[in-house]
């Protein structure tokens, strides 16, 4: 086993990078329930909420081609979470991908708008920035599986398309490349002339045939969280996980991750090949049935995950 070592420089910039990301919220000390906004204010959120976001997510917040923003879906995703997350989510994130994102009053406004749609009550302050962080969104439960029958429990964080987008996508296409790129026959990327970049400097650490090996492998080790319960898609549905023919997909591209596994360890640059046709049938009979439905077979969103008879 070999143990890459950071310099003390690497590791002083890595320290002081995680100090400025790992802001920590203070601890909410009331909830939503407790009239934390005003009736004026969610009426400007649901003006800008009809303008800017009933597109995606449905004039009734039902979830269309974005998620649900009121009920049991939009709660099991921010259960006990601090309000200040969701601001800071519409305020970074929102509407997706528009020339810019709300500002902090825009977001903090829908956030009242969603509130009251959700059947919290209103109070007679404003909500304001300053609060946020104080505030929590109500406990639900969510449902969960146990990780190889130990303690662990796995209850999803990701909706089911970044799943897919994190590890998936990124993993198929290492093994795909192969098609026009000879693993064996690659040169290790220099390093960066730049700053020291982790991005760069791990590509030069796993290159050539061990990235196929471990693109591989982590088709084969993560294709089972799709079956875990209580995950949604990215529409708001639950994922089809109690499905026979979902499960069967699920195994295929488990199957397909082994696959090209053992076509790596030959270091058959044919050999992997062959197997990308397998791994390719395996996520397109699957995006057949549940991704690429409706919309003329482009995937719509509202159309993902629908579970016809």
């Amino acid at each position: 086993m070999c143990v890459v070592r950071l310099t003390s420089t690497m590791l002083c910039t890595a320290t002081v990078a995680g100090t400025l990301v790992l802001t920590l919220h203070a601890q909410p000390s009331r909830t939503v329930t407790e009239g934390v906004y005003a009736a004026g204010q969610a009426a400007r959120g649901g003006q800008l909420y009809r303008d800017q976001c009933a597109s995606c997510h449905g004039d009734a917040l039902e979830g269309s081609v974005g998620p649900p923003l009121a009920g049991d879906g939009f709660l099991s995703v921010w259960s006990a979470r601090p309000l200040v997350e969701l601001v800071d989510k519409i305020h970074n994130t929102m509407p997706l991908q528009a020339p810019a994102p709300l500002s902090r009053e825009e977001s903090i406004d829908l956030t009242a708008h969603l509130l009251e749609a959700g059947g919290f009550p209103a109070g007679t302050a404003e909500l304001s920035d300053g609060a946020l962080a104080g505030i929590a969104l109500p406990a639900v439960a969510t449902a969960s599986a146990s990780a190889g029958g130990g303690d662990l429990s796995v209850a999803p964080i990701a909706n089911l398309a970044q799943l897919m987008r994190a590890i998936a996508f990124p993993a198929s296409n290492i093994v795909f490349n192969v098609q026009i790129k000879d693993p064996g026959a690659e040169a290790p990327p220099p390093t960066g002339t730049r700053p020291f970049d982790f991005v760069e400097w791990g590509a030069t650490v796993y290159p050539g045939w061990e990235s196929i090996d471990l693109a591989a492998l982590a088709i084969a080790e993560s294709a089972p969280l799709f079956l875990v319960p209580g995950r949604r898609c990215e529409n708001g549905r639950p994922v089809p996980v109690d499905r026979t023919d979902w499960q069967d997909y699920t195994a295929a591209v488990v199957e397909a991750g082994r696959a090209a596994y053992r076509a790596s360890q030959s270091r058959d640059w044919d050999a992997v090949i062959a197997v990308t046709d397998q791994l390719n049938a395996a996520c397109a009979n699957c995006h057949e049935v549940y991704r690429d439905a409706g919309a003329e077979g482009r995937g719509a969103g509202a159309d993902r995950c629908r579970q016809d008879p």
